[in-house]
């Protein structure tokens, strides 16, 4: 990837690549921790460089979802949302997870029931889903506008990334494409089998009714 301007006053670019991609998400993290002026923050940022590099962001972003896209990471979100989980609200959690930082989404991309161990995470197991603050949730769909919304202003010309990505030979997706075997995220001994750890840290409340 090249160039991102990092620094919340730096006057320098400096060439990056996907290691840099991550320092600038977690550096917005420093600068901002609602997850709308963080957002804000990195749309600030990217409208500042040059449009192919917004274009490497999105890239990036996008080839960050592909490890936590899968049916065990559904079913992970799924217990830690007391099965309020839907397909939306799966494709708002993956960036959320790429947002706690490269380290925690690698870590749970092993495993999800590695999530037990993510801080942010940790921080929403002595409540349930409905005494959650709006800006608590595993949720943080602006992060998939950023630099579409940032390209736009540039070129005043809305969606314009769509046709630059295209030309990389790049579709940005849309919802989800989970990987993996498919299994019944609401089921208790599935969930005891694939997530013992997670299991314990959010024991469910909600099942559907037999």
């Amino acid at each position: 990837m090249p160039a991102i301007e990092v620094g919340a006053s730096a006057r320098t670019v400096i060439a990056v690549d996907v290691a840099d991609f991550w320092r600038f998400l977690e550096r917005s993290a420093e600068e901002e921790t609602h997850p709308q002026r963080r957002a804000a923050w990195l749309e600030h940022r990217l409208s500042r460089i040059a449009l192919d590099h917004i274009v490497d962001f999105q890239i990036h972003l996008d080839a960050a979802r592909r490890p936590i896209d899968t049916w065990d990471m559904l079913g992970a979100a799924n217990l830690i949302m007391d099965g309020l989980c839907s397909g939306d609200s799966f494709w708002y959690f993956q960036p959320w997870l790429i947002g706690q930082g490269r380290r925690w989404c690698q870590h749970a991309a092993q495993d999800p029931d590695n999530l037990v161990d993510v801080p942010a995470v940790q921080a929403l197991a002595d409540r349930r889903p409905r005494q959650w603050a709006d800006a608590d949730w595993p949720h943080w769909e602006d992060l998939n506008a950023v630099a579409s919304l940032a390209y736009d202003r540039r070129t005043g010309q809305e969606d314009g990334i769509d046709d630059a990505l295209s030309e990389r030979g790049h579709r940005r997706p849309a919802d989800p494409q989970t990987a993996g075997r498919t299994w019944n995220t609401d089921s208790a001994a599935e969930i005891e089998r694939r997530l013992p750890r997670l299991n314990r840290l959010f024991p469910r409340e909600r099942y559907p009714r037999p």
